[in-house]
């Protein structure tokens, strides 16, 4: 049996191991390290099992990971999604569907000082779905908007998936950020134009709500500016070269805990708690990264990597042709495994095809990221659709999965967008200089 094929069928072996309900780490782990002993030798296993885990973990730029999340940890605790619904509500809520809307640019404001998807759906869920059902929303329609729009907080700058893409494939967390911001715009006008598509149909979905006078929009905004301030300056401060990103992520984590203490949520209670999910949520990465690392050593020893870009350039398929196939890909593994192990487990392999075909890979990361997206809506295992269950326990999942596949279309919309016009991604880090 030839090493590629070995390579092959160590991936689909974890991918077993996962259904079976392994955790990705170990199941990387341990494949890796069995894999790797089987194609070298069980003595270098342990040379590998010395180092690898070092290597995963020590490079500096790791350090923004901690820091990003922290700063949503705070963010979250400091009450700023009900400021954000809230802020945006004011302006969109007297529309049909305007509450839905509004969960959606909330979502995506909190996604901007977060970072996370779960995080961002579960705290949007408890603000934003009890005036929805008060206001006579369709549960469905209600679910479905928050289900997606927390979605955008794995893309919307600062994101932690962008930063762990970076970090595997050597580029600069600066240029991505950059260039995930139009896309993440695009992506919450196009989940908004969902929302009213589907209340155009059928009115009694989302009810028009009261109108705002513009004396109490103005003060909507006075109560989010300091969200605004912390974006700004974090993602300013970044963009202009004023501080890199892990200095950006320092600065984040600092003025979130200052928003916290400034609105009188930061207790001693408060705080520990807040270091305590800070390091849960980090140690389970730091432990996807380990099990990683030695994957990959196994996946590279393999060859897997030169077996598939020799196939894609033996197939003779349009470089657009297999990109779309490793879309499809994609879209696929999406409904069955998480976002962050998705790109840990596939990147090694995918990436140098990729780079083969001429795409650019900054390019490359956004789009796999809003796959990912895609993913995270998606049945049977869409994380988000469980969060919000798991929020609203009264809630069925069938009545989320319905209400969720307009969004699921805008989101092939805005796939499709992205790949046939390429700038819209990277204008931005080229007019910044990345």
């Amino acid at each position: 049996m030839s090493d590629p094929v070995i390579g092959l069928l160590g991936f689909l072996a974890t991918l077993g191991l996962i259904a079976f309900g392994v955790p990705v780490a170990i199941a990387m782990g341990v494949v890796g390290a069995v894999g790797f002993g089987i194609l070298n030798g069980w003595d270098a296993v342990g040379f590998i099992m010395g180092g690898a885990p070092f290597e995963a973990t020590f490079p500096y730029t790791l350090s923004v990971v901690p820091l990003f999340l922290m700063m949503g940890v705070f963010a979250a605790h400091a009450g700023l999604s009900g400021s954000l619904y809230q802020g945006v509500n004011a302006f969109v809520g007297h529309m049909r569907g305007g509450l839905a809307m509004a969960s959606i640019g909330a979502c995506a404001g909190f996604g901007a000082i977060c970072g996370s998807s779960l995080a961002t759906a579960a705290t949007m869920c408890r603000v934003a779905l009890p005036e929805m059902r008060r206001h006579g929303y369709d549960d469905s329609l209600a679910a479905a908007s928050i289900a997606a729009g927390g979605t955008l907080g794995v893309l919307i700058p600062p994101s932690i998936l962008l930063v762990i893409y970076a970090l595997l494939t050597e580029q600069s967390i600066g240029a991505l950020f950059a260039a995930a911001l139009i896309p993440g715009v695009v992506g919450t006008l196009l989940y908004m134009a969902a929302v009213w598509f589907q209340v155009r149909r059928n009115p009694t979905l989302g009810p028009a709500g009261k109108r705002h006078s513009w004396g109490e929009r103005f003060t909507t905004l006075r109560a989010i500016w300091p969200v605004i301030l912390l974006f700004v300056v974090v993602i300013g401060g970044i963009y202009l070269g004023f501080f890199s990103p892990t200095e950006a992520a320092a600065v984040g984590a600092f003025g979130a805990l200052v928003l916290a203490w400034g609105r009188g949520a930061l207790t001693r209670g408060v705080l520990r708690q807040c270091f305590q999910e800070t390091a849960e949520i980090t140690g389970m990465i730091f432990l996807i990264l380990i099990g990683s690392a030695v994957f990959n050593y196994f996946i590279e020893t393999a060859g897997l990597p030169q077996l598939l870009v020799g196939q894609v350039e033996a197939l003779g398929l349009p470089p657009l042709a297999v990109m779309l196939l490793i879309m499809v890909f994609y879209i696929v593994l999406g409904c069955f495994m998480d976002a962050l192990s998705m790109i840990l487990l596939t990147v090694p392999f995918v990436v140098p095809m990729v780079a083969t075909l001429g795409f650019d890979l900054v390019w490359f990361g956004v789009i796999i990221v809003t796959v990912a997206e895609l993913g995270l809506i998606t049945p049977p295992v869409g994380m988000n659709l469980f969060v919000i269950q798991g929020v609203a326990s009264d809630l069925r999942i069938q009545t989320i999965v319905k209400g969720v596949v307009p969004f699921l279309a805008a989101d092939i919309v805005r796939l499709a967008i992205l790949i046939a016009f390429p700038a819209i991604v990277l204008w931005l880090p080229r007019l910044v200089g990345f």
